[in-house]
């Protein structure tokens, strides 16, 4: 039952959503080489499933390692910076530099530096997967009641168990609301690196859609990026509700906010 609660009104927006379209293109109010039927849509995820899914994969393996590794370089580069005042002051700046780089402009020095294989796009993946997993991995170690840390060392705990038992609980609604952008901006990220010198991938797909003006190939594609980006967000929600049950987003019941 809560589940349905939950559920029932974004599938009524989309049901909306989804009234809207069919209705604008089974009128023709827009033509249908932009803005195809559902039907076509359908038809064309249908008709083409396995190489569809085959594409999905490349981009769904991409997505899913970049995110794993902009989480770890994240976590630790945030610990660095929120227990170190010198590493604060000298990481801080580089990474709000390479956060501000255009990823699209870079693409194309990392495929003539690592190749055409999967390596730039992982690597972009973790570039724009990076910056929340750091901002909210320091911002929520800064957090920790000053009193907390006190009775901590008062009571002759070190470093290491300070953190393992104040710091990092105390971090984690912060941190995982970071991850939960993180893991759409991997999407992108590996889109984004299939746009460029790419053999497979959703992005190689979409750019051939769009070369071919096959609007329903380009709208299936869409729709499964979009999928990937939601599967994986819901993942981390689920992870975030088992970590941090006791957070009081978890208990109010709200589940797509951690603070």
């Amino acid at each position: 039952m809560a589940l349905a609660d939950s559920l029932w009104r974004p599938a009524l927006v989309l049901a909306v959503f989804f009234a809207a379209w069919w209705f604008v293109a089974a009128r023709e109010y827009v033509p249908n080489y932009l803005v195809p039927t559902p039907g076509q849509v359908w038809e064309t995820m249908t008709s083409q499933w396995s190489e569809l899914a085959r594409h999905t994969l490349v981009t769904l393996y991409e997505t899913v390692l970049g995110f794993v590794l902009a989480a770890a370089l994240g976590l630790i580069t945030a610990v660095a910076i929120a227990y170190s005042r010198t590493l604060d002051k000298a990481l801080y700046p580089i990474v709000l530099f390479a956060q501000v780089i255009p990823k699209i402009a870079i693409a194309p020095l990392l495929v003539v530096w690592f190749g055409l294989g999967l390596t730039p796009k992982i690597i972009l993946a973790v570039l724009i997967a990076f910056f929340p997993v750091v901002i909210s991995g320091v911002a929520g170690l800064r957090s920790t009641d000053p009193e907390l840390l006190d009775l901590a060392a008062t009571m002759g705990a070190g470093p290491w168990r300070t953190f393992r038992k104040i710091r990092f609980p105390n971090a984690l609604p912060h941190l995982m609301a970071g991850l939960k952008v993180a893991v759409t901006l991997a999407v992108v990220g590996a889109v984004v690196g299939e746009f460029v010198g790419a053999s497979e991938g959703l992005g190689y797909v979409l750019l051939l859609a769009n070369g071919n003006l096959d609007a329903p190939l380009l709208f299936a594609d869409l729709i499964l990026m979009s999928a990937i980006g939601i599967v994986l967000f819901v993942l981390v929600e689920i992870a975030e509700a088992l970590l941090i049950p006791w957070h009081a987003s978890r208990r109010a019941g709200v589940s797509l906010t951690t603070s």
